[in-house]
């Protein structure tokens, strides 16, 4: 399908207080080793001629070829294209991983550098504390290797407390029809009024929502009784519940995150995800709680929901 089918998308919203005005729906990764680089730089390409304008990466996807990948796609088009990389690595020095991820993305510096996968509030006392990875990724800031920093996180106490800090220019962290209550009802307002730009990932729920996989189209390995999987490849129609692309993506939406991220690795997966945003409408109260009572069940049975903290009482949300 040629690029001129998809939906052209303009800038929508600032993200935060970057001063940088964002298209509503991000470029998440894409990478994936048993594709051609060539087939993933273009379809990387085909999103930013849709007009999206924010692209996230991390050295850890795929041992660093999504920022290879992101690199070769923006030599000639950097300028207006917000990008994201990360810190993998929390527990060691922050200036080589930095230094590492700009020369495979071959820019001099990105947008953002965030810390990756936050888990616990406790976790994000170490790294905010003197001398911690926070403090030398605000020194990779002042060197101009990143205009703003930020942290990718898993946990709501953690981002509420990085959020309060006044140390994070952006928060990235899961809003979905499968998500922690905390997450929409504490985060998200909490970050809206301390003008902390929200980017949102886990629109799908890793995929579970979708199909049946255990996350990232990975097949499930066992259902009850002990039976294999009959999902089949990600193109077969689940067999297991399981809500639409266009339920995820007007879910998410009607959230009103500044950006969300959707990952997009193959151009059919493109052409669903944008054509759902571009005739998104904003579902009422009770549209909402029908979505998410038909994700609680698409959800069962397929594994660990980890981008929840560890609770005995998890709330969809």
């Amino acid at each position: 399908m040629t690029t001129t089918s998809l939906p052209r998308f303009t800038p929508r919203r600032a993200l935060g207080r970057t001063g940088f005005t964002a298209t509503a729906v991000g470029i998440g990764d894409l990478a994936d080793r048993t594709v051609p680089r060539e087939e993933l730089v273009a379809t990387l390409a085909r999103a930013l001629d849709a007009g999206l304008n924010v692209i996230d990466t991390a050295p850890g996807y795929e041992d660093g070829l999504s920022e290879e990948v992101v690199g070769e796609a923006l030599r000639g088009r950097r300028e207006g294209v917000f990008v994201i990389d990360k810190v993998d690595a929390l527990d060691a020095p922050v200036a080589p991983q930095v230094e590492a991820s700009l020369r495979r993305l071959g820019l001099p510096s990105v947008d953002l550098f965030a810390l990756h996968a936050v888990k616990s509030l406790s976790q994000w006392e170490e790294l905010a504390r003197p001398g911690g990875a926070l403090e030398q990724l605000e020194a990779c800031v002042a060197k101009g290797q990143a205009r703003f920093k930020g942290i990718s996180c898993h946990h709501p106490d953690a981002l509420v407390a990085a959020v309060r800090s006044r140390r994070c220019d952006v928060v990235m962290f899961p809003l979905g029809p499968f998500v922690d209550a905390r997450y929409v009802e504490e985060v998200l307002p909490l970050a809206r009024a301390h003008g902390v730009g929200v980017v949102s990932f886990k629109t799908f729920g890793a995929g579970k929502l979708l199909g049946d996989t255990e996350g990232y189209g990975r097949p499930l390995q066992a259902r009850p009784r002990g039976k294999v999987s009959s999902g089949g490849e990600a193109r077969d129609t689940p067999v297991l519940p399981h809500l639409s692309v266009a339920e995820c993506v007007q879910y998410t939406l009607t959230l009103e995150p500044d950006v969300m991220l959707m990952g997009m690795g193959f151009p059919n997966e493109q052409d669903a995800a944008l054509r759902a945003a571009a005739v998104f409408q904003p579902l009422d109260a009770a549209g909402m709680q029908a979505v998410r009572e038909r994700a609680h069940a698409a959800i069962q049975g397929k594994g660990a929901v980890w981008w929840n903290p560890p609770s005995p009482d998890v709330a969809a949300g």
